[in-house]
């Protein structure tokens, strides 16, 4: 018999290390050849690692959640014949078969879906009605007197409901509590304590989502500007639009139109399509209008990139804007397709609210909010007509972006949405 050792592969291009987020073995299981053993991130992008060997798995060089070098040793497999090396002694295992018998590994979920934490079940009360030890280790509060006679009587003063100042136990709480016998007084009915604490360890696009919001919010002062915007002539035309599409054309959303309406104006505001290099201090102003789609998945916020709008027509954005939210969406979609924007649009839809402060995507300059669209009542001058309004929540990055500029840049878009044949004229 021998050892196989498998190495963190090198899973892109200028990439050193990637975060381990899920096993799909553990020590003591067989495994054969290219059976799925374990899933990496790195920027966003999933990587499934497979056994080039048919063996039984001895060791795993990682935990859910570390940061494992490239080349670094991940795994190693018992095969029958000479292994490519013996163990160095220098190396310890997360856990072995033998060490830990009585550990239970859930199945785990695809890699496309998220893996739910396991969650601290409470314990059943005991037969009594009074909650186990180990739920119970809040320090009551009583005054010394009471403590005194709860002592003298042997009451645990923590199964005892105060009703008191900020629930401290009164000498009648103790008497009734006494007079029930040393039971606590019972929830109304259907009302339950809850003591149940759920641990969830933020690993791999969570944590990733953290570090990106984290490090916007901490090296970009926002400052965001909010205009709403009269979208009922574009509703009529994207109503008329959706109504005469061809079969093969996908029915189109308010998204298209901004992704067009937004090239528009960073042709004339090209200080917000740019990318900020705050270590040098350097700008970089794209021609090319790289738009990154903010995306819930079952996973957690991505951003794929629609590249090149520029040079997409209304139907062009709308189809590649489809393609890539379900590659998001499937956690098919490729580290190309997550990275390289220049702006970002945030939508949520029929859930936007009235007002958002949305968080620049780090190192861009500005971020586009969509809100909800609703009806509401506009004076024309001599009456209120119904209007389909929008707000548009956008932020811009303050060192770069004057508030000047960033009005003058959502005036435009506003101009742009209200009066959509002006998005169709050739510039």
């Amino acid at each position: 018999m021998g050892e196989f050792v498998i190495k963190m592969p090198d899973v892109g291009e200028g990439v050193a290390e990637a975060e381990l987020v899920e096993w799909h073995v553990k020590p003591g299981d067989p495994v054969r050849e290219d059976m799925v053993l374990a899933a990496v991130m790195t920027d966003k992008a999933t990587v499934e690692i497979p056994s080039p060997v048919t063996g039984t798995v001895l060791w795993l060089g990682a935990e859910v959640g570390d940061t494992v070098a490239v080349k670094s040793p991940l795994v190693r497999i018992e095969i029958a014949g000479e292994g490519a090396r013996a163990a160095p002694l220098d190396e310890k295992p997360v856990a072995k078969a033998e060490e830990k018998p009585d550990v239970k590994v859930e199945a785990p979920a695809p890699v496309a879906k998220t893996t739910q934490p396991a969650k601290v079940e409470a314990k059943a009360p005991a037969a009594n009605g009074i909650p186990p030890a180990a739920e119970r280790q809040e320090k009551a509060l009583a005054s010394p007197a009471v403590r005194l006679r709860a002592k003298e009587s042997g009451v645990d003063l923590r199964q005892v409901t105060g009703t008191g100042p900020a629930g401290r136990i009164t000498h009648d709480d103790l008497d009734q509590f006494i007079a029930r016998g040393a039971q606590p007084a019972l929830a109304p009915a259907g009302l339950q304590r809850k003591t149940a604490v759920d641990e969830i360890k933020v690993t791999g696009l969570r944590r990733r989502i953290a570090e990106k919001m984290s490090l916007s919010t901490s090296r970009i002062p926002h400052i965001t500007y909010v205009e709403e915007v009269d979208m009922t002539a574009l509703e009529d035309l994207r109503a008329t639009m959706n109504r005469d599409r061809k079969a093969d054309q996908p029915k189109l959303t308010i998204l298209p139109y901004l992704m067009r309406a937004l090239v528009r104006t960073v042709a004339e505001q090209p200080a917000v399509n740019a990318i900020f290099d705050d270590g040098p201090g350097i700008i970089h102003r794209h021609h090319a209008v790289h738009i990154g789609i903010a995306t819930q998945t079952p996973a957690g916020l991505t951003v794929p990139v629609v590249r090149h709008a520029e040079a997409r027509g209304i139907w062009d954005c709308a189809n590649e804007l489809n393609r890539l939210a379900e590659a998001a969406r499937t956690g098919t979609a490729t580290r190309d397709e997550l990275t390289g924007s220049t702006i970002t649009i945030s939508s949520l839809g029929a859930l936007g609210g009235i007002v958002s402060t949305p968080v620049i995507n780090h190192p861009e300059v500005a971020i586009v909010g969509v809100n909800k669209l609703a009806i509401r009542p506009v004076w024309d001058g001599t009456q209120f007509v119904p209007r389909k309004i929008m707000n548009l929540s956008s932020s811009f990055d303050h060192r770069v972006i004057d508030g000047w500029d960033a009005a003058v840049f959502v005036q435009r878009l506003k101009t742009l949405l209200e009066t959509p044949a002006l998005i169709f004229v050739e510039a």
